[in-house]
């Protein structure tokens, strides 16, 4: 079965845990169902499945699939809220992960175990739901930031999982982000809350979730960085959508990845869209276009 993988930016709001039996959410056209599954490192995680509110086990009909990892810092009920009505509108099922580094639960940036439990999400999701009804061969992957990167990780290490997919401000080259932190800006109360330069407590988090800077251990960081793996993501065959911004000072993107994507197969299905929107506006701007361009169904 293939899956649809989405990821979510920085958020600050998370909505309220739920219940096993289900939770209504922020957004009236769909319900939320809070469950566990096991990490590839044995640690008990949550996942936040978004199913449209009139979804259950008396009403269920087959549903596409969403996996959706959560952008760097928040956890997959954060993630679940920039979904909105969206479930609800477009009969889909969305899964949310809280995800699971190598050290760090919330900064995975693109570890292989992280990317292998995104694989298993639609198994998990049929064994805490047994009655939700997956569509087979209906299954489609978006993602940004950090989930961004991890779902074209997934592409290179499971090709054979998406239907289709789409990335928003996706950052690709995980060494050149490192390098890029430095630069990102910090107010007086951005300063207070990381105990001083956002860009500086970041590069720390990814010196203990890599295991030390892009100069001590350029293979880790090669390992997480789908620029590496260009080659096989082109030739996976799946057709992908990227999205990215000029005005991102996040990433720093500037369309070398896509170019590497045409120069590994020039006849890939790769469909690219630039803009001019910062990278906290992103997914949420563009996540509507790419589900009209995935034509999920």
């Amino acid at each position: 079965m293939r899956a649809v993988f989405v990821s979510a930016l920085l958020v600050a709001a998370a909505v309220a845990a739920g219940v096993a039996s289900g939770v209504r959410s922020a957004a009236p056209l769909v319900r939320e169902w809070p469950i566990t599954y096991t990490a590839h490192d044995g640690r008990q995680r949550e996942a936040y499945v978004l199913l449209p509110a009139w979804y259950g086990p008396r009403h269920d009909p087959p549903l596409p699939l969403v996996v959706s990892p959560h952008g760097r810092g928040v956890d997959g009920q954060a993630n679940a809220r920039l979904w909105g009505d969206l479930p609800g509108r477009d009969s889909i099922a969305v899964v949310n992960p809280d995800g699971e580094g190598r050290r760090l639960p919330l900064y995975s940036w693109g570890y292989a175990g992280q990317v292998d439990d995104l694989a298993r999400m639609p198994a998990v999701v049929q064994e805490a739901l047994p009655w939700l009804r997956i569509k087979p061969d209906a299954v489609y992957g978006v993602g940004a930031s950090m989930g961004g990167q991890e779902l074209l990780l997934l592409l290179a290490r499971h090709p054979h999982l998406l239907e289709a997919a789409a990335v928003v401000d996706a950052p690709t080259d995980l060494a050149q982000q490192y390098r890029k932190f430095a630069s990102l800006p910090c107010n007086v109360g951005c300063r207070k809350r990381w105990q001083g330069p956002i860009g500086r407590g970041l590069q720390q988090l990814a010196r203990i979730e890599v295991g030390g800077t892009p100069e001590q251990d350029p293979a880790a960081y090669a390992e997480r960085s789908p620029a590496h793996f260009a080659r096989a993501i082109a030739r996976t065959g799946a057709p992908l959508g990227v999205w990215w911004s000029r005005a991102d000072r996040v990433t720093g993107a500037d369309g070398g990845f896509v170019r590497a994507l045409a120069r590994a197969h020039p006849r890939a299905p790769v469909m690219h869209i630039a803009g001019r929107w910062t990278h906290d506006r992103g997914f949420r701007l563009n996540l509507p276009r790419a589900l009209a361009w995935l034509r999920l169904g």
